[in-house]
């Protein structure tokens, strides 16, 4: 075997929570786990989430009554019913057992303080009395869209402690990490993954990792939007993108794309729903308190969607602050006070210092609503093995699972993280054999001389064509001018063609610097083609779905139509293919019949069938298929 040819029990792509979590479970069942990381684990993007994670203990007086059933509505609720309600039934059960695991790795939860409380609820300051039999339990805060405080927190650093904790277990069990390495193609037979070749980011120089078991957790693909998102620069979708590339693994819901209602402008940073959920408001230019007219119950927590559509609505109407940077609204915390803000939500006062340089407890905060997160990625089923391709899975925001449908609920993001990690990881452990890596060395060998070639071509090619982050500005401008927070079918059909162009335009890229080492112009030139593709499977599938659902708003198709629309958006791009070809699934079977999720307009076009009916059709949909979705087979 070559030198350049290592192998190990499991590949995990990507360092952040998912891929930690998934590694943790397999390396403590005894299997040798390799990480590929862009950065060092510790600076994943996972560190930036903020508010919470959602688990549902009931600790406190506002959780009274909140059980696994009662988050499980919440959620199908918030994926306006696209979530397949099997996975997130699965999902709530198991959420409280991943905060404990979490406790015993070290997270330092805050906690229920016995006695007197004071809390700002919908602007009123309540003093409650909390039971002194749950002093010093985990504690919750309101998040977007729930119906019991759930969010269990760390001041407003929970994925900061999170990160931290996992991290040290991941050390503890000696799991290999290789930092600044970028997996930039899968090694497969065009039905098992065998593995992947990686890139060192220091060197240029690449290397092949066989595997038993692939697992993809590279995070989000929000900088598709360029600068006008939350994410980390390092979220660029590759780990959706080379599954993508291997022509038969289909990405789902790829146009369900959630704007975050408050991003710091103009930086777009991301500044935590949990001042929401500590009493914050959300002001005009005009200082009125807006969404208690738009949204009487849950005010500024309805869930974000709903939120976000109000606050650029807003703005549309002439309410905004107008800047050079665009028009942006007021997020009001003064009221919760300095000590509050500096202890609970101590990393919101550090940013609004650091980035804007004013003071939360004293000024107004500049917010707008911003790319934050995808609900799309790697279809993958209930045990998280990606459709089509065996030994490859996917965890976290990179994968499909689905529990978030067509809108996630805060915090339950950073919750899937360690669920889906737990869970899939589990099933990986269990089921892969203790013998050596099957696999011909030619795979490889073929993998590793494709990525080569592809460098090299990028390297040797002149001419007058563009730059690879001139494409970029331009994909970004498209997305956010076209396939934002509201959405029209000649803006989509225009921002196909757009990206269409763009797409031809990467074959053109002529690099400036030709250096084959470390070269951050040759490292971006290798991705940008793949940021593009995904750019263009969301637009293409915002344009033919021809409703609104959750975070997917359609102007033009105002109303969730479940008669024609209850289904999962999948995307395969075969290889040679111009374009990607869109098929559609049935959500799944339904325990919760579509109805009204409690905040936001009751517009919506009912389903036709029954419940029994269009169960029955999926069962028959799947059995068609070969194969339930959720029997997935190592």
């Amino acid at each position: 075997m070559s030198s350049r040819i290592t192998t190990t029990d499991v590949l995990v792509i990507g360092g952040g929570l998912a891929g930690e979590r998934c590694a943790i479970e397999a390396a403590a069942a005894g299997h040798d786990v390799l990480i590929l990381s862009l950065v060092p684990p510790r600076r994943s993007h996972s560190c930036a989430a903020q508010g919470g994670m959602q688990a549902a203990l009931g600790n406190c007086v506002k959780a009274e009554g909140d059980n696994p059933d009662v988050h499980y509505l919440d959620t199908v609720r918030g994926s306006d019913w696209g979530a397949d309600q099997g996975v997130a039934r699965m999902f709530a059960d198991n959420a409280p057992i991943a905060v404990r695991e979490l406790a015993h790795f070290g997270v330092p939860w805050t906690r229920v303080k016995g006695g007197k409380n004071s809390y700002f609820i919908k602007g009123e300051r309540v003093d409650i009395e909390e039971s002194l039999e749950n002093d010093g339990l985990i504690m919750h805060r309101d998040f977007g869209g729930t119906a019991k405080w759930r969010a269990c927190y760390a001041g407003a650093g929970t994925g900061h402690s999170a990160l931290f904790a996992v991290d040290a277990e991941v050390v503890r069990l000696g799991v290999t990490v290789r930092d600044r390495a970028e997996a930039v193609e899968l090694i497969h037979d065009g039905s098992r993954c065998y593995g992947a070749v990686s890139r060192c980011l220091r060197t240029g120089e690449h290397s092949a990792v066989l595997a038993k078991a692939t697992v993809i957790a590279t995070g989000g693909h929000g900088r598709i939007y360029g600068q006008y998102t939350t994410n980390a620069t390092i979220n660029e979708g590759m780990g959706a993108a080379i599954a993508l590339n291997t022509g038969v693994v289909p990405l789902g819901n790829m146009e369900a794309v959630q704007f975050h209602p408050t991003a710091l402008s103009p930086s777009g940073i991301l500044v935590t729903e949990g001042c929401r959920g500590d009493g914050g408001y959300l002001l005009d230019k005009d200082g009125y308190r807006f969404m208690v007219d738009a949204e009487p119950e849950k005010q500024e927590l309805a869930s974000r969607d709903v939120v976000s559509r109000h606050m650029a609505q807003r703005m549309r109407d002439g309410f905004g602050v107008e800047t050079k940077h665009g028009p942006h609204l007021w997020l009001d915390v003064r009221h919760l006070g300095d000590e509050h803000l500096r202890t609970k939500l101590r990393e919101v006062w550090e940013i609004c210092r650091d980035f804007v340089g004013l003071d939360p407890a004293e000024e107004l905060v500049p917010v707008r609503p911003t790319q934050h997160y995808s609900m799309g990625g790697v279809r993958v089923n209930a045990e998280g093995e990606a459709y089509n391709m065996a030994g490859l899975f996917a965890v976290g925001e990179a994968s499909c699972w689905d529990m978030h449908g067509f809108n996630r609920l805060g915090g339950n993001s950073l919750a899937e993280t360690i669920v889906s990690g737990r869970l899939v990881g589990r099933r990986i452990a269990q089921t892969i054999g203790r013998g050596g890596v099957e696999a011909e060395t030619r795979y490889a060998n073929e993998a590793l001389q494709k990525a080569e070639e592809r460098a090299a071509e990028l390297l040797a090619r002149q001419g007058d064509g563009p730059g690879p982050y001139a494409v970029r500005d331009a994909m970004a401008e498209v997305m956010i001018g076209k396939v934002g927070i509201f959405r029209t079918g000649e803006e989509l059909e225009q921002a196909v063609a757009d990206l269409g162009q763009l797409l031809q335009d990467c074959d053109r890229i002529v690099l400036r610097s030709k250096a084959p080492g470390m070269n951050p112009e040759l490292s971006f030139a290798l991705r940008i083609k793949n940021m593009v593709r995904l750019a263009y499977i969301t637009a293409k599938g915002a344009l033919e779905r021809t409703e609104s659902r959750g975070a997917h708003f359609r102007s033009d198709f105002p109303l969730r139509d479940d008669a024609s629309w209850l289904n999962r958006t999948l995307a395969r791009w075969p290889d040679s293919a111009a374009a990607p070809e869109l098929s559609y699934e049935p959500v799944g079977e339904l325990d919760v019949p579509p109805g009204h999720r409690g905040y936001g307009a009751d517009e919506r076009i009912e389903m036709e069938l029954t419940v029994e009916d269009y169960n029955r059709q999926v069962e028959e949909a799947q059995r068609a298929a070969g194969k339930l979705p959720t029997e997935g087979v190592l």
